[in-house]
């Protein structure tokens, strides 16, 4: 069992038969009460942000969340296939309702770290930098760069995104995936 000063950021623990991580911690001691930690906390399965006030009487269960390795095979109609890494037999599918926006970055044979909690995989996270290749670049204009402009292309899982005027349609560019945003070219086609 946790107390409420357990109760750290990135803390994982079960609040109300549900999972739940701790985002931010600040401990208030007031004057003549007792002392008490302000949270904010983070549903680990549908990924909706509270603000929840824990006392010294409180004691929350931490959470057992497992994570494995599993690799995105391919997206049809709102549910997306994977298999664990060297087991092809062995494919399921996970709602484009689980994957949020998630699911706008994902290319066949991607790894991502998929969260488990009961035996149910409840979220995953992908790595923070991918590589896609344009699949689609109108051409840039000379005398464009002095602006350091951006134009939309189009990536190889259809993924609209603004990169520099200089990529062009073949090139392997790599994307952050938290911000959806172009870092750098890798290579030039």
């Amino acid at each position: 069992m946790l107390s409420y000063t357990d109760l750290t950021p990135g803390t994982q623990f079960i609040l109300d038969g549900e999972p739940y991580e701790v985002m931010d911690y600040q401990f208030i001691r007031m004057q003549q009460r007792k002392p008490s930690v302000q949270t904010k906390i983070r549903n680990l399965i549908s990924g909706k942000v509270i603000a929840h006030t824990f006392q010294p009487s409180d004691a929350v269960k931490e959470a057992d969340i497992e994570r494995e390795m599993i690799k995105f095979i391919y997206g049809h109609r709102g549910e997306y296939f994977f298999q664990k890494p060297g087991d092809a037999k062995g494919r399921f599918s996970l709602s484009e309702e689980l994957l949020g926006e998630a699911a706008k970055f994902l290319k066949p044979n991607l790894e991502v770290t998929a969260y488990k909690f009961n035996e149910k995989i409840i979220n995953i996270t992908l790595p923070v930098k991918v590589d896609y290749v344009v699949k689609e670049a109108p051409p840039g204009f000379k005398g464009d760069t002095a602006t350091g402009g951006n134009k939309s292309v189009v990536l190889e899982n259809g993924l609209a995104i603004n990169a520099p005027l200089f990529i062009e349609a073949g090139d392997v560019i790599r994307i952050n995936t938290e911000s959806g945003q172009y870092t750098e070219r890798v290579s030039k086609a």
